[in-house]
């Protein structure tokens, strides 16, 4: 036995400190066992390879979504476009970014696709859908309807080139060094989108938090706490919550300026796995939308999806 081979031998006393380590990173990683995974079962559930695209809605989906679409108006010529076909466009355009003129044939043409979007976004119906379906998530973790605390957080995106006549002004955010728009949402507890506002980036997040909370219009009356970064703290923004609801207490949950690296904050986290969950879908990859409702009408559409998919295949 050579000596560089007998030098590379643990000794008993570091063979010993290595099997505890070891023991104790099993014993870490046994409540894993525990998390529901994918079955033999469950796992034809999540399969959308039988869809034409993997993101058109299932059956189950699809029936969620009818009884909330508008019928046509009355009088003129009936409609004749199958609405299945212009939510699958539009979640089409949502999840994979395809320009508009690049749109499968096999789906309803770009110019109906748009129209839709632009009346369902103009009167109401995306919000009607998204609320009846924010209702029926909450109950299915056993949560009342209207919810009690919200987190609120802003992110800057790049815009696009752009061009035409009607175009939305963007922004420079100095601190992030981004020049395009700030999408600002406000989430409950459970990560489910309540409200979103997209403005230029160069509004201060106590600015643009004023506006979510002012655009509220009561839609959930029952808030009563609110948690929010850094940004928002100060007079400013506590004054303009006030005035909106005045039972609405805001707490500002702050970074220790001890830490480095990154550090997951308290009830701040929950805002920013939904900034992740909507990520998923590349048409908030970067402001690609002249008008600023349109940029809100897909952050909606995402969430929509979010939900479907969550209402459908329940863990």
């Amino acid at each position: 036995m050579s000596f560089e081979s007998v030098a590379m031998r643990p000794s008993r006393r570091a063979r010993e400190g290595l099997e505890r380590r070891e023991s104790s990173v099993t014993l870490s990683r046994a409540p894993i066992r525990d998390v529901p995974m994918w079955t033999a079962e469950n796992r034809p559930r999540y399969d959308r390879s039988k869809l034409r695209y993997p993101r058109d809605l299932t059956d189950q989906e699809w029936a969620l979504t009818k009884p909330l679409i508008p019928p046509a108006k009355r009088g003129g010529r009936k409609r004749t476009v199958d609405e299945r076909e212009i939510v699958n466009g539009i979640m089409y355009v949502l999840s994979t970014d395809c320009q508009w003129r690049y749109i499968p044939k096999d789906l309803p043409a770009r110019s109906t696709l748009h129209d839709y979007l632009d009346c369902w976004s103009y009167d109401g119906t995306l919000e009607k859908i998204h609320h009846a379906l924010y209702v029926r998530c909450r109950e299915q973790v056993a949560r009342e309807a209207s919810p009690t605390a919200c987190v609120i957080d802003s992110q800057s995106v790049k815009s696009a080139e752009k061009g035409g006549t009607a175009l939305d002004p963007h922004g420079y955010d100095a601190g992030k060094k981004v020049k395009g728009k700030k999408r600002h949402i406000l989430v409950d507890t459970v990560g489910l989108l309540l409200h979103a506002v997209v403005h230029p980036a160069d509004i201060q997040d106590r600015d643009g938090g004023a506006l979510v909370l002012a655009t509220l219009f009561g839609a959930y009356p029952f808030l009563l706490k609110l948690f929010a970064d850094g940004g928002y703290q100060g007079p400013q923004f506590r004054d303009a919550a006030a005035a909106v609801l005045p039972q609405l207490a805001v707490e500002i949950v702050k970074r220790s300026d001890q830490t480095k690296g990154f550090e997951v904050l308290p009830k701040r986290w929950v805002v920013e796995r939904t900034f992740a969950w909507l990520g998923r879908c590349r048409r908030l990859a970067k402001d690609f939308e002249n008008l600023t409702r349109n940029a809100v009408a897909f952050i909606r559409l995402a969430s929509i999806r979010l939900m479907l998919r969550r209402l459908c295949n329940p863990s």
